[in-house]
C-alpha cells in the first residue's frame, strides 16, 4: 500500500513538473514570440498605405510552436515547403544579355495552359536567393501570391542557374543588378506593370537596382524577402560559429555554380564558408582587393535613400544571417519609398505558421503578405508617384 502511494505521489509530482513547464513555455511563447510586425518607415503615403491597405502588417504574427528558434525555423522551412508545395510547371524564355551572356525567365503555366503570353496583365518577376531557381519553396510562395491577385508569374535565374549554359565567363554577386535590369525591360514589353519581387540575395539585387535606377527603375512597386541590405554586418553574423553548419552548406551549393565556370580557380573548390569563398573566388571574380572590400560595396544601408519607388523589406529579428542589431532601421525611418516590416522571429525565409505547414502555397504568410502588398499598389487610382529628393 505504502509503495502504490508513494508511486501515486511521484506520478503527481512528474505530472506537476510537466505541467508546470509547459505553462512556461506557453507564456514565453504568447509574451516573447508572438508579436506584430515592427514597421519602419517614414510618414507619408508609402506608410499609410501599408497602414491601412496591408492588415497582415497588423496582425501578430504566431510562428509554429515547436520550431520558432532561429537556425530550426530557417531550416525547417526550406525542407518542409519543398515537400509539401506542388511543383510549378514553367514555360521559359531565354534572354540574351547585351553582354552576350544568357539567363531564363521561366513563365508559370497557368490554367488553360497560358505561358508567356497574357499581354496587358500585371507581372511578377520573381528573383530567387543564392543558389534558388525557380522551383524554390519561397519562389512557389511568390508565384501563388501572383495568381491570387491575376498577375503572370515569371522568375529570373541568374547566370549559371536553372540549367542554362554560360556564354560568358561571368556569373552574379550581391553587386550585380544589370541582368534583373534587363529582366524587368522584358517582362515590361508584355505591356502591363512590372512588379518586383527578391528573396535574401534576389532581394539585395532588387534593392541596388531600385537604388541605382532611382524612378527609372520601370516597376511599380518590390518586395524583398530576408533582404542583407548591410552586407558587412550580415558577413560578421554568418561567420559566427552557431552559424557555421549553414555558412557550410551555403559555400558548398557556391562551389557548384562556380564550378560550371570553364576554368573554376581550385582555391574556390577548398572553400568550406561564404567568407572563404568570397576572398577566393567572388571578390576577385568581379574586381575586388577582398572579401571586405566587396561586403562593404554590396552594403546598401546607406544609399536606400536613392529609392524612389515602394520597397518593402520583410526582415525577422532573429534571421541568423541579418538580426534587428544589423538591420538599416535609422535609414528607413527617414525614408518616403523604403519600409521594413521586421517580425519578431521567422529565421531567414522561414516565416512558418501553425502547427504544421499547409499544403496551399498561397496560404503561406509570404504569399499573404505579397499578396495583399502588390494588391495594395495595383488597386491605387495613380501608382504612387516615385519621390524626387
Amino acid at each position: 500500500m505504502l509503495t502504490l502511494f508513494i508511486n501515486f505521489f511521484e506520478a503527481k509530482k512528474e505530472l506537476l513538473v510537466c505541467f508546470t513547464l509547459s505553462l512556461l513555455y506557453v507564456t514565453y511563447y504568447l509574451v516573447e514570440v508572438v508579436k506584430k510586425p515592427l514597421l519602419v518607415c517614414a510618414k507619408g503615403e508609402f506608410r499609410l498605405l501599408l497602414e491601412d491597405k496591408v492588415p497582415i502588417l497588423s496582425e501578430s504574427y504566431w510562428p509554429t510552436p515547436w520550431c520558432f528558434e532561429s537556425r530550426l525555423h530557417t531550416v525547417v522551412a526550406s525542407v518542409l515547403r519543398s515537400q509539401l508545395l506542388p511543383v510549378v510547371e514553367y514555360e521559359r524564355q531565354v534572354l540574351r544579355l547585351s553582354d552576350g551572356g544568357q539567363v531564363a525567365l521561366d513563365w508559370a503555366v497557368e490554367a488553360g495552359g497560358a505561358g508567356v503570353e497574357g499581354r496587358g496583365r500585371p507581372v511578377l518577376l520573381v528573383v530567387p536567393g543564392l543558389t534558388g531557381d525557380s522551383q524554390a519553396d519561397y519562389v512557389r510562395c511568390l508565384v501563388a501570391a501572383a495568381r491570387a491577385i491575376g498577375a503572370r508569374a515569371v522568375v529570373f535565374n541568374n547566370r549559371g542557374i536553372g540549367g542554362l549554359p554560360l556564354t560568358t565567363p561571368r556569373l552574379y554577386s550581391a553587386v550585380s543588378h544589370e541582368d534583373v535590369a534587363e529582366a524587368v525591360a522584358a517582362a515590361g514589353a508584355r505591356g502591363g506593370p512590372v512588379l518586383l519581387a527578391g528573396v535574401s540575395l534576389g532581394g539585395l539585387q532588387v534593392a541596388r537596382l531600385l537604388a541605382e535606377r532611382g524612378a527609372l527603375a520601370g516597376v511599380r512597386g518590390a518586395l524583398a524577402v530576408s533582404p542583407p541590405l548591410d552586407v558587412e554586418r550580415g558577413a560578421a553574423c554568418i561567420a559566427r560559429a552557431a552559424n557555421a553548419p549553414l555558412s557550410w552548406l551555403m559555400a558548398r551549393r557556391l562551389r557548384a555554380v562556380a564550378a560550371r565556370l570553364p576554368a573554376p580557380p581550385a582555391a574556390a573548390a577548398r572553400c568550406r564558408s561564404v567568407r572563404a569563398f568570397d576572398d577566393a573566388f567572388t571578390a576577385p571574380h568581379f574586381g575586388f582587393a577582398s572579401a571586405d572590400h566587396y561586403y562593404r560595396a554590396a552594403s546598401l544601408r546607406d544609399r536606400l535613400a536613392a529609392v524612389r519607388v515602394p520597397l518593402l523589406c520583410l526582415c525577422a529579428a532573429d534571421d541568423p544571417f541579418q538580426p534587428l542589431a544589423a538591420l538599416p532601421l535609422a535609414q528607413a525611418a527617414s525614408s518616403a519609398r523604403v519600409a521594413l516590416a521586421v517580425a519578431a522571429r521567422g529565421g531567414h525565409i522561414g516565416f512558418l505558421e501553425g502547427w504544421w505547414p499547409r499544403r496551399d502555397p498561397a496560404a503561406q504568410y509570404i504569399a499573404r503578405l505579397a499578396a495583399q502588398y502588390f494588391s495594395a499598389l495595383l488597386a491605387e487610382p495613380s501608382p504612387l508617384e516615385p519621390v524626387d529628393r
